[in-house]
């Protein structure tokens, strides 16, 4: 999470303090300069994709890049280990989609490298086609996490240890241009999703759904995977959220880090927990939640599979596209609405659905229109546009290996 001023081991005494806070260090605005990625991938053996992983090899091939804080990659990035061995490259913010596109094709490439003197490979769809889910990493977290989806059934299983997706990172403008640009990334989530979904084989089955890896983030637990909504005043909708959401878990130096189920932050400040709560504890609560689109300082738009090859590009350039000028963003939120509450739709259904696949592509048609705007080489360009136009006709993704 952004840093923040406010000491972390201060306590809050009431919600209007918790309030402040969360509003002080998730919405941070002015002119919309920057734009990363986090790009995740699941990991398999090249001669077996089908064999799970072993943490020692995985270990072994990243080195100290595992480390906390770790070696950045050639272009700024840096590699995180997911809790079924999935890979992420979190990238350095940039100025521009060109740089931006740049730094992380030179990242892959040496995730690439590392990964291959281990005879291990990236995947490149959004859910692991091969493997059931196996958790490899093992932090009072992660068991915490397990425990408490496993409530619920098997999807927080496959969320953790089995998706992968594309993360797109963008500041969040000027205070005048915020909601906006949040009922933009909001509204417009389905038909993306429908779009660039990659996820229909998992663990050597075809699921049915276009996207498994959202319909496994929709049946985990609404109190943290919902959307927020579009909303006038973003910041207030989100506090909102994050104070009434069940504690995940608290961290501790002994003992297991569970609370009482069903007890939300509120309630802790209440006085409903075994100690009071701190800044801390609330910024750890925030990064248990995983609505498709979450501020953390930017917005992270967070509904996307993850991508074959090169093609993690074309999700993340129509975003930029559509976020390049507050015209184009109204224009944006006008096409979306009429799908802008089919999550589960999308993830099911895909472009299969009639509304999805109306809004999907009036929304790529704006964004290719507005693909100029981004900066990026024509050749660049070219390429978003031919994966976007294959997407929509329905032809086949173009994957390395099937399963």
């Amino acid at each position: 999470m952004p840093p923040t001023d406010e000491d972390a081991d201060a306590v809050l005494h009431d919600l209007a303090q918790a309030e402040g806070h969360l509003q002080a260090v998730c919405f941070k605005t002015g002119p919309p300069r920057r734009i990363g990625v986090e790009l995740e991938w699941t990991v398999h053996h090249v001669a077996a994709p089908h064999r799970h992983l072993d943490l020692p090899q995985i270990r072994q091939a990243l080195g100290p890049h595992l480390a906390d804080p770790g070696p950045t990659l050639p272009g700024g990035g840096r590699v995180t280990l997911e809790p079924g061995g999935q890979v992420e490259i979190s990238s350095a913010p940039a100025d521009s989609l060109t740089a931006l596109h740049a730094a992380t094709e030179a990242d892959i490439a040496a995730l690439t490298r590392l990964l291959a003197g281990s005879d291990l490979t990236l995947g490149d769809q959004g859910i692991d086609p091969y493997r059931p889910p196996r958790r490899i990493l093992n932090t009072p977290r992660y068991a915490t996490m397990e425990r408490v989806f496993d409530r619920r059934g098997p999807a927080g299983r496959t969320m953790m240890c089995s998706t992968a997706g594309v993360q797109v990172c963008v500041d969040g403008g000027s205070a005048a241009d915020l909601p906006s640009r949040w009922a933009a990334l909001t509204m417009m989530g389905p038909a993306l999703v429908a779009a660039f979904a990659t996820s229909r084989t998992y663990a050597g089955r075809d699921t049915g759904w276009a996207s498994a890896r959202m319909g496994a983030w929709i049946g985990i637990d609404p109190d943290r995977t919902r959307p927020v909504g579009h909303h006038d005043d973003p910041a207030a909708a989100w506090s909102r959220y994050a104070l009434s959401a069940s504690l995940l878990c608290v961290r501790r130096d002994d003992g297991p880090w569970h609370m009482p189920q069903g007890l939300s932050f509120a309630d802790w400040i209440a006085g409903g927990g075994p100690r009071r709560p701190t800044v801390g504890d609330l910024d750890y609560h925030l990064s248990t939640l995983f609505p498709p689109i979450r501020p953390r300082g930017y917005l992270e738009v967070r509904y996307l599979d993850a991508q074959p090859g090169d093609e993690w590009i074309a999700p993340v350039a129509v975003v930029a596209a559509l976020l390049s000028d507050p015209t184009v963003t109204a224009a944006a939120i006008a096409l979306a609405e009429p799908a802008a509450d089919r999550w589960v739709a999308a993830a099911r259904h895909g472009l299969d659905d009639p509304r999805l696949r109306r809004a999907a592509t009036a929304l790529l048609d704006l964004a290719g229109r507005a693909l100029d705007r981004t900066g990026l080489p024509a050749a660049v360009r070219d390429r978003v546009t031919a994966i976007t136009e294959r997407r929509l006709s329905g032809a086949p993704l173009e994957l390395r290996s099937t399963p």
